[in-house]
Formats: structure tokens, sequence, C-alpha cells
């Protein structure tokens, strides 16, 4: 059972049912909040390989633990904000509730002083990062919101659909992002686009040969996350350090880790691969360079570079992890939203190598 205790906000709110898990939000006299939540998945939903709510091994490997690795050293280099998202929060009505899914280290919670924030994160230690700040969040994932249909005024998503890698799981993501907002509310999404402005940052990522379909799905829900044999440890927080998030990496030992996934899911479906080319790839391992006084090498970061979820860059003295990004291409965001019948797209646009579209809930 998770337990988090953040300031409550919401005195009306008293429970939200959730798919595959029961839910309890009680506020107690000081509008203290307390969310319950404990593993109710049926055996059916543990069985079926083809669930999107079931995650592939390759977002619970490079992205999920990823994040609970780095998180402090991320949050650190995420505080600026993109004026195109700051101009939609800031022209929402007063009073609205927003939902941030995927908020990472929450800095969108509260840009609008106008508005209520909740946000929602898969990893724990960036949930954590945002409690501290005050904010009202839970750990949740974004294929299974935890908010009953309809529950908020507006929602957004940034750059967080690209870690997910299957089309059903991303076209889910966007279903319950429009689920959750009322009738006539926005969800504004923006991904990483495979058109960069700079092409050289191409070149700096590994590119993936093999395209993750449904069938590549292994058992076990993000909710229910297996401890590793090794836990990936955050490190404390300290002064912000001049290491980028787009470094040149040869992924050699991530291919080796790819080729494990790989035989592991062929073990559940004997699915067969799917090459890309060149001309069309969009399948990447994307670096993030953690540097050594952030890292505990003879800990947690020894435990990754022996099992090959990291590998060490003497020359720039970090512990460098590979997260998985799927980049979208021109009107690929278009086309998942085109099969959902209760939403419309009423902005789409192009921003700093970012896709974005702005969708309005129509039943």
């Amino acid at each position: 059972m998770i337990r988090y205790s953040v300031s409550g906000i919401f005195s009306t709110m008293r429970e939200a049912k959730v798919k595959g898990v029961s839910s309890l939000c009680t506020f107690d006299s000081n509008g203290e909040s307390h969310i319950l939540q404990s593993e109710l998945a049926s055996d059916s939903q543990r069985n079926s390989s083809l669930n999107v709510q079931f995650t592939p091994e390759i977002e619970k490997k490079y992205v999920h633990h990823v994040y609970d690795a780095i998180a402090p050293h991320f949050s650190s280099t995420r505080f600026a904000k993109w004026p195109k998202v700051a101009n939609f929060l800031s022209s929402l009505p007063s009073g609205s509730l927003v939902l941030d899914a995927g908020c990472g280290n929450g800095k969108y919670l509260g840009f609008n002083p106008d508005c209520f924030f909740i946000g929602c994160d898969i990893s724990g230690p960036l949930i954590k990062i945002c409690a501290d700040r005050g904010h009202e969040v839970l750990v949740a994932d974004a294929v299974d919101l935890p908010y009953r249909t309809g529950f908020g005024d507006a929602a957004i998503s940034i750059a967080v659909l690209h870690h997910l890698s299957t089309e059903g799981r991303r076209k889910k993501a966007i279903e319950e992002l429009i689920r959750v907002v009322k009738k006539g509310g926005l969800v504004l999404i923006t991904v990483w686009a495979v058109e960069q402005e700079d092409k050289s940052l191409l070149a700096k990522w590994t590119p993936l040969t093999q395209k993750y379909g449904e069938e590549w799905i292994g058992p076990g829900s993000p909710r229910a996350r297996s401890p590793s044999s090794c836990t990936l440890e955050s490190i404390p927080e300290t002064e912000e350090n001049g290491f980028g998030e787009r470094k040149k990496d040869s992924g050699q030992s991530y291919m080796q880790s790819l080729q494990e996934i790989t035989s592991q899911s062929e073990s559940y479906s004997g699915a067969s691969t799917d090459v890309k080319n060149a001309n069309n790839q969009q399948e990447y391992f994307v670096p993030w360079h953690l540097p050594y006084h952030r890292a505990e090498v003879s800990g947690a970061s020894a435990c990754a570079l022996a099992n090959g979820l990291a590998k060490k860059d003497d020359k720039k003295g970090a512990v460098v992890y590979n997260r998985y990004y799927h980049v979208f291409s021109e009107g690929e965001l278009e086309r998942l939203v085109a099969g959902i019948d209760n939403a419309v797209i009423v902005d789409r646009f192009f921003d700093k190598s970012n896709w974005c579209i702005v969708l309005e809930k129509k039943l």
C-alpha cells in the first residue's frame, strides 16, 4: 500500500474510482489529504499481454528506472517554462482545475495562481520533489489516470507521450486525458518531433532497430513494479551542473540489454521484428549524463552499470543513462486523435522541435 500526504485543496473530493485499483482520498480538519491505494488487479489483467495498461520492459528499464535514478539532477535542470504552455495555462478561466499528467518536478503546477492544479507522474522520486514543494500530487500512470470522468476543467501532457513505446499506449494516454476533463474542457499535448531544428542532435542519439508493438508488452503493471534486485536510488538535489542532457553515446551496452528485453518479450508472443530504416527512424535512446559528484558510484549507480542500465564516461565525469524516446513525425498526433470520437483539434503547432496540439472535449 502506498500512502501520500500532501496539502488538500479540494474539500469536496472524497473518493476517486480508478481502473484496476481502489483509491480513497480523505481530508482531515486541517485540510490534509491522505491518498491510499491498494492493488486490486484481476488475474485476467495480469495475464493479458495485449492490455495497453501493462508496461513494456523497455519503458520500465529505460524510462521509469532511469527517471527514478536521475530525478534530483533532472529536476535541477527543469525550471524554464515554455511560452506556449505558459500562454495556455494563463488563458484558462479563474477557478479552473488543471490536471498535469506526467508533471515531472512540477514546474507548471501552480503556474496560474487563479487555477487549482493536481499533478501525477510515474516516478516516485519526482513526485516527492513536487510534494516537498507543497504541490498536490500522486504517483500514477499516464495510460490509467486516477481521476473520475469529467473531473478537471483542463489537462496538460508536456513531453510525456514520446516515452510510451507502442501506438496503443500513446493513443490510450490521449484518451485518458480527454476522459478526465469536462465537456468543453481543453487538453494540451506536446511531444518531441523527429523533425528536430538542430539536425546534429539526431546523430548524437542511439537509433533502435526494433519497433515495439502491442505484442512486445509483458506482464506487470507499473503500479506494481516488481522490486529489482538492485534499486536505482536518487541522489540528493544539490547545485546545478553544466552537463547537458543530449550527449553522444555509443549505446553498445544498451543494445545488449535491449536484446535481453527482446528475448523476454518473444517468450510471451513469439512476435517478429519490424526493422525501421534510416529514413523513417523514430525510436531512439537519448542519453542523460549524471555527473559523478551526483552519483553513488559505489552503490546504486554501480549496480546500474553492472546491469547495463548505465555506463561510465570518464572524459565527461559522468554516469550515462539512456532514456527511451519515440519521436513523433508531422501529423502523427493528429492521426492518433482521428479515431477518438469525443474530441476535436482546436489548435496545432510546431514549437521548439515539438509537435503540439490542443483538443476540446465535445461529449
